[in-house]
Formats: structure tokens, C-alpha cells, sequence
């Protein structure tokens, strides 16, 4: 027996009842719904809730909070520095090499071995990419954060700057 030959047993399977079609056979005028009432109607509206003020009427709108100095980093860990193969790494290379995009801030992270001395430069560094560098006799240098990223510098007292 294969899947098409599968069929459901003689007279089990009836046609379904039409209702409403005119008050002369079973089914019609109210079409077995009774008089009057919600069941009696045509469809309850997705997310009704009896006249109680629905769920997502109540839930506000906006939700959550962007925080509007938040520093983003493509990351990129040590292991693909390595693959390179230059001892000089700086975040032109990586742009050059296509690890980062053009204009993105990198943060280095320690995943990888280091096993020679290279030369990092990038806007920052996991605390464990730092000591592997420095442990296999490289260097690494911090980039100044471009303007732009970050928390603005402090304006002062009003009142002392006049």
C-alpha cells in the first residue's frame, strides 16, 4: 500500500452541510447559530476581548530605550590578525584586507594565539587580546576616537561662560 492509495472508509467521508441557504431544508434562516447574540454574528474581531480594553491598546507604544551614546565595535579577533600575515596592523589593513568596513570603530579581541610579535593599532582592545600581543613581543596603539562616537565633551556652567 502506497500513500495515494490511502482513502478514508465507504461513507465515512459526507459532504458538509451547507446552511443558510433559504428556510426550506435543515440549516436555514439562522443556519443553527440561534437568535441573536455575539455567537450568532459573523466573526469576533483578532485581539477582542469581551469590551475590556484590549491588550495591545494597553501596552505603550514606544517601547524600550536607544541609548544615543552607545559606542559600537566591529570586532575582530586575534586569529584572523594572524592569517594576515603582516606584522604591521593597523585599521587601514583590515579595511584593505576586508575584515572591517570602511569607517567602523574595531575592538581586537583574544580568541587566537599569537606567536610571533605584530604591531596593532585600533579604537580599543579586550583586555586578553592586550596581554597576548604584548606577552609575544608586539605593541599596541589605541586610536583616538573619531568625532562623532561617544559621549560629547562637557559644555560647562552656563553661567561661568559668559
Amino acid at each position: 500500500m502506497k500513500l495515494h492509495d490511502l482513502a478514508p472508509p465507504k461513507g465515512s467521508a459526507r459532504p458538509r452541510r451547507r446552511v443558510a441557504r433559504g428556510i426550506a431544508g435543515k440549516g436555514g434562516k439562522t443556519a443553527g447559530r440561534g437568535t441573536k447574540g455575539q455567537k450568532a454574528r459573523g466573526q469576533i474581531p483578532l485581539g477582542f476581548e469581551g469590551g475590556q480594553l484590549p491588550l495591545m491598546q494597553r501596552i505603550p507604544k514606544l517601547r524600550g530605550f536607544n541609548n544615543p551614546f552607545r559606542v559600537e565595535y566591529t570586532p575582530v579577533n586575534l586569529d584572523s590578525l594572524i592569517s594576515l600575515g603582516i606584522s604591521e596592523i593597523s585599521v587601514e589593513t583590515m579595511v584593505s584586507s576586508g575584515l572591517v568596513r570602511k569607517n567602523s570603530l574595531v575592538k581586537i579581541l583574544g580568541r587566537g594565539e599569537v606567536n610571533s610579535a605584530i604591531n596593532v593599532s585600533a579604537h580599543a582592545f579586550s583586555s586578553s587580546a592586550e596581554a597576548a600581543i604584548v606577552a609575544a613581543g608586539g605593541s599596541v596603539v589605541k586610536i583616538p576616537m573619531p568625532f562623532g562616537h561617544g559621549r560629547p565633551p562637557a559644555r560647562g556652567n552656563a553661567l561661568t561662560n559668559r
